[in-house]
């Protein structure tokens, strides 16, 4: 299933590489750095979440994915649906460098969902992750991709907030704030000579 979108808009491809590019600038990310995708290819084609699934629209949306992904050098994880526990698609490389523990299953486009199963496919040594803790994440047609972000979670607000007819939420994160009153977070060029008790 190809979307059809008004000739005077940007396609799949390049509404999700314009939003991906955003967040990669305003998070400054890079290599080491893992960004999460949530997909609901039934939500871009103006449908129900889970009932409309198209690998042909996962195809278009992983296109812009890579895209910006090449230019920045981030990795990516894609999340499953429900049925597949939300379980990620990942380079296996990229689960044993971050120590994770691997699931047994192929995401199929039923039990996982269009956009896991064509990012599977597209891998070198594809795997699956039970968890991760990324660094940003890029949420099409509200598939709750909080679970796998890193504590603390920030909402980023892009210029575009749909890809086809899917509500687009993003989000980056932060370090844990420590110490409470007297912390300092920003390092001066005179540390205060006050010294803590």
């Amino acid at each position: 299933m190809t979307i059809e979108l008004d000739s005077e808009q940007p396609g799949l491809h390049e509404q999700t590489a314009s939003i991906l590019r955003e967040l990669a600038l305003a998070g400054q990310l890079g290599p080491g750095q893992i960004v999460v995708i949530g997909t609901s290819t039934s939500e871009v084609a103006g449908k129900r979440i889970g009932t409309s699934g198209a690998v042909e629209v996962a195809q278009q949306l992983l296109a812009g994915i890579r895209e910006v992904q090449q230019e920045f050098g981030f990795d990516v994880v894609f999340q499953c649906c429900e049925h597949l526990n939300r379980a990620l698609v990942m380079e296996r490389s990229l689960l044993t460098r971050l120590g994770l523990t691997e699931v047994g299953a192929v995401p199929v486009p039923k039990a996982g969902g269009s956009m896991a199963s064509a990012a599977y496919r597209s891998l070198t040594d594809p795997c699956l992750a039970e968890h991760v803790q990324a660094h940003a994440g890029l949420d099409i047609g509200e598939t709750m991709i909080g679970m796998h972000l890193r504590h603390v979670a920030v909402p980023f607000r892009t210029a575009l907030r749909y890809i086809g007819d899917a509500r687009v939420t993003t989000a980056l994160t932060r370090p844990k704030l420590i110490g409470g009153e007297r912390a300092v977070y920003r390092m001066e060029e005179q540390p205060d000579s006050t010294f803590c008790d």
